[in-house]
């Protein structure tokens, strides 16, 4: 089995889209690694995140808005040798996107950040009241560098690459 890296945009978005969860790393003001898992929605090259008004992961971020938001998928435990414990392999894919927070402000921005967050769950369609919207942090995050493996695949499924 071997690590393969993918370039191709379709591929790395469709992983992204069959993930449920993603997970955020920040740097806290003290210099402290912080990671969160968190629901998401993608669109145009930009990740779109929502939370609490207020937090540790929010004060981090107005420190210091650079991000790295990971997503992986198909996680399964394969082995080329049962009894052999170096040639177990968890096979899957992953994406990994830096970028840098800007916070949305403008109502009408968020609510349309807000359907795309739906629509990584849900095909239907969604009302936000005023002060839900209001309540809510949205995160735009414009991805500047990303890149894309799969873990395990079969030697025979990627010749020369």
């Amino acid at each position: 089995m071997k690590t393969v890296e993918h370039k191709d945009q379709a591929i790395i978005e469709s992983i992204i889209r069959e993930c449920d969860i993603c997970f955020i790393g920040v740097v806290t003001p003290e210099m402290t690694p912080y990671v969160l898992p968190m629901n998401f929605g993608y669109k145009d090259g930009v990740i779109y995140l929502h939370s609490a008004p207020t937090g540790r992961v929010i004060s981090a971020l107005e420190n210091n808005p650079s991000i790295c938001v990971s997503f992986s998928n198909h996680r399964e435990l394969a082995f080329q040798n049962q009894e052999v414990a170096c040639s177990y392999r968890m096979k899957s894919s992953s994406v990994v996107a830096f970028g840098k927070v800007a916070f949305v402000d403008d109502m009408a921005e968020k609510r349309k950040a807000l359907d795309i967050i739906m629509d990584q769950y849900s095909d239907l369609d969604f009302s936000y009241s005023d002060p839900a919207v209001r309540n809510v942090k949205i995160w735009r995050v414009e991805v500047e560098e990303i890149s894309c493996k799969e873990f395990g695949a079969p030697h025979d499924k990627y010749k020369q690459q």
